[in-house]
């Protein structure tokens, strides 16, 4: 690497940790400085339901859903930042089925002071729209690819969109954003993640691993409830081993969004003996519904209760959370509230989580 290159990569490298660092650490400690004030640290909104795929793992509701308008979703902006959060997660859905909306909202969250995480299969993806979003100054772009090649009922591969990903990698440190991979680990794609896991340790870029869940409550559009490549015992042994290995590469330095501790948790998940947990959902993160009503996590968008809304406010109750986590937890492996539990548990883990997002040297990264 030339010294011009290796003084941007530091400054790319700064100019993350700085951004996580306002975005994600200040927040957390004046949740910590106001414990009983509602202050989400992470927050994710719902933009649209609708997607240009059909994946069967995927119990969204379906099609022809009005997405969340403009006028909500800068409403719900304001709102999270009255209340101290700065971190929005697009949640879908694909994101990209209005690409003009996102890279709006995008700009109108950024010049709010928000850090801006965009999931996208990537196939609606292009140039244009890469440079644009960029430009929006958006944080984060999160790749779901779950395979090198098409599986059936998985259409998430990564051959399908290498124009995008190669021009994507080529302008992260341009616009000073990241990328990295998002893998639902499935009955059929064991292979795939090794495979992945090691392209995108190559491109220098981090990954994010999920285990593939049954909905856990029931959808009345949902269609693929018997062939959505759930892990059933037949797969254990080989679902142990890409564990055991995953832990491995993130001990050896891989940049992961999982921690091992979430790693390991996957084994007794797939058995259906995980212990319950303690989930921050409804306080630590929240979602956003279209139309502007709470929901506390992704499992319980689907759910009838009232839990508040942009325009009047909170209503995650602590004493029904905790019952509702009881029963939940020992079915449910959120990536996501997984990893705000475990990296606001302290300082030190916050610390260890901005410092893994803006690629830190010192963690052993390219």
């Amino acid at each position: 690497m030339s010294r011009y290159s290796k003084k941007h990569s530091r400054k790319y490298q700064l100019w993350n940790f700085s951004r996580a660092y306002r975005s994600w650490f200040v927040p957390y400690v004046n949740s910590k400085i106001h414990p009983k004030q509602f202050r989400p640290y992470l927050s994710f909104l719902y933009t649209d339901l609708n997607c240009n795929l059909n994946c069967h793992y995927c119990y969204s509701r379906g099609k022809d859903i009005q997405g969340m308008t403009l006028g909500t979703a800068k409403d719900a902006v304001n709102w999270l930042k009255s209340t101290g959060c700065r971190v929005l997660a697009y949640m879908g859905g694909e994101p990209l089925l209005r690409k003009n909306f996102i890279i709006e909202l995008t700009r109108y969250a950024v010049d709010n002071g928000f850090f801006v995480y965009l999931p996208t299969n990537g196939i609606l993806m292009d140039e244009a729209f890469i440079d644009a979003i960029g430009k929006a100054g958006v944080s984060v772009i999160n790749l779901a690819v779950d395979c090198i090649d098409r599986h059936q009922g998985i259409p998430k591969y990564l051959n399908r969109i290498k124009p995008q990903f190669e021009y994507l990698i080529q302008q992260q440190k341009k616009y000073n954003f990241i990328t990295f991979f998002n893998i639902n680990i499935t009955q059929h794609n064991v292979k795939d993640v090794k495979a992945l896991t090691e392209i995108a340790h190559a491109y220098g870029i981090a990954t994010d691993y999920h285990i593939n869940e049954p909905p856990p409550i029931e959808y009345r559009d949902y269609k693929h409830l018997y062939e959505g490549a759930w892990i059933t015992p037949a797969e254990f042994r080989a679902i142990d081993a890409l564990v055991d290995w995953l832990i491995e590469k993130n001990l050896e330095g891989y940049v992961m969004v999982n921690s091992v501790e979430h790693l390991r948790e996957m084994k007794p998940f797939i058995r259906g003996v995980l212990d319950p947990w303690p989930c921050q959902a409804g306080k630590m993160s929240m979602v956003i519904r279209l139309d502007g009503s709470f929901a506390p996590c992704f499992e319980l968008y689907g759910s009838d209760e009232d839990w508040g809304s942009i325009y009047e406010g909170p209503k995650f109750d602590p004493d029904r959370l905790s019952k509702i986590k009881q029963r939940c937890t020992p079915t449910c492996l959120s990536t996501c509230n997984f990893q705000v539990c475990h990296y606001t548990s302290s300082f030190l883990f916050t610390f260890q989580w901005l410092a893994k997002h803006a690629y830190s040297s010192v963690l052993g990264t390219s």
